[in-house]
């Protein structure tokens, strides 16, 4: 399993037409094969900052995924939000338990 973290702050002004946009990623990558996960959420003390969570079942399915064609439309909206810092990480998870 794959796990994508990561944060991406904008212009606070543009936040709603980003929530927007990234909310019609989220929908349209929930129908890909191999998502367990993804979610977009707007910090609650830091206007301009979204948090990524996303799932994936394994290393093709999100090469699919970069492949995909809502994937392309979306990034080219996000190049209109004033991105002012984003950083994402990819973690390969080899066990998966509860917390304890």
């Amino acid at each position: 399993m794959l796990v994508i973290a990561g944060t991406i702050r904008i212009d606070p002004a543009r936040q709603e037409e980003a929530r927007a946009a990234a909310l019609e990623m989220m929908k349209a990558t929930h129908e890909e094969e191999g998502n367990v996960a993804y979610v977009f959420s707007t910090d609650l003390a830091e206007p301009g900052l979204f948090h990524i969570f996303e799932k994936w079942r394994s290393a093709e399915d999100l090469d699919l995924h970069f492949a995909a064609p809502h994937m392309a439309a979306f990034q080219k909206k996000l190049g209109g939000f004033g991105i002012r810092e984003m950083n994402v990480e990819k973690f390969e998870i080899a066990a998966v338990g509860p917390v304890r």
